[in-house]
């Protein structure tokens, strides 16, 4: 039997109706997932000023790591006007998705704050397994330090964002940044972050089906896909960053998620115990927010609203 869970907020229902939904994920439709074409970021660059860069480095085995750097094109100049930074982390269940995948969200900083974004692309899972995929993402945020005056960028404000896996990853950075003491980092924001390989919370117990894009099984799918071999004693913190027994220590951070998705317990769980660390955490739940919405339907007036806020987070801290 179904659980009881919150009502999608009714234009969002309205517009998933109209959407196929996938009813598992399974070996073969990731592998059909993964034939679709990348996202065209060549339309999104279209009518801004920006100046892209491909930077390849390696990774700690030595397996090439891809870059993209977007930068304004008519930047403010000098070191007192170093631009800040967006290191992008994308989405897609630790198991799809490219360093293109809702590059829109940072692009719109980059048009707002004159922010460097860049956007990693880390191995993706079940080909990569364990810490891979976070040390990937570290090492890119260490090429960031390290080139930030070659970049234009103020090293200072480094802010570490993505969506879904992503939001899990760039947490699990955060974590790795600080334990080991470098680079530093300005603030985390968390979009809708995948947290906890546990996936036994109310609301992921509540979304096992739809509705929505990404279920209880499905995370399962991509969870078993990324720990491979590994036992639960045996899982890390910088892997599913739920597991942390120590927050204390962290930038300044965004969370944000949707009443009506399955990230939403693990997601508040996590500002929560910022706060009980002493830190700083600003917590969004969306009402009738299914997972992924904003990015799915940016159109949508509760779409628009939490993209907003983020930005208006961001303009506090960039600018305060």
């Amino acid at each position: 039997m179904t659980m009881a869970r919150p009502a999608l907020d009714p234009e969002l229902a309205e517009l998933l109706a109209d959407m196929p939904l996938m009813a598992q994920l399974t070996p073969e439709i990731l592998a059909q997932l993964r034939q679709l074409p990348s996202t065209p970021v060549e339309s999104l660059l279209a009518h801004r000023q920006v100046e892209r860069r491909e930077v390849v480095l390696p990774a700690k085995d030595g397996t090439p790591i891809p870059l993209s750097v977007f930068s304004p094109t008519n930047p403010g100049g000098g070191p007192a006007n170093a631009a800040p930074c967006v290191y992008w982390i994308h989405g897609g269940g630790m198991v799809m998705g490219d360093r293109f995948s809702q590059i829109d969200i940072p692009l719109e900083w980059l048009d707002r704050f004159g922010a460097v974004v860049v956007s990693v692309e880390y191995r993706r899972a079940p080909e990569a397994t364990g810490t891979t995929l976070v040390d990937d993402c570290h090492q890119g945020l260490l090429w960031i330090a390290e080139h930030a005056r070659e970049l234009g960028i103020d090293p200072a404000r480094i802010v570490v964002a993505g969506a879904s896996a992503g939001g899990g990853l760039a947490a699990g950075v955060t974590l790795l940044a600080r334990d080991s003491g470098t680079p530093a980092v300005a603030a985390q924001m968390l979009i809708c972050p995948m947290l906890d390989h546990r996936n036994s919370s109310t609301s992921s117990r509540q979304h096992s089906d739809g509705p929505g894009v990404w279920t209880r099984d499905m995370n399962a799918f991509g969870w078993r896909a990324v720990l491979g071999d590994l036992t639960d004693d045996e899982v890390p913190a910088y892997v599913s960053p739920a597991l942390a027994d120590d927050l204390t220590g962290l930038p300044t951070t965004y969370i944000d998620t949707g009443s009506a998705e399955v990230f939403r317990d693990e997601d508040t769980d996590y500002a929560t115990r910022i706060w009980a660390a002493g830190g700083q955490a600003e917590l969004h739940v969306w009402a009738g927010g299914f997972h992924g919405f904003d990015a799915l339907y940016p159109q949508a007036r509760i779409s628009a609203t939490a993209r907003r806020t983020r930005t208006e987070w961001l303009a506090r801290l960039l600018t305060g």
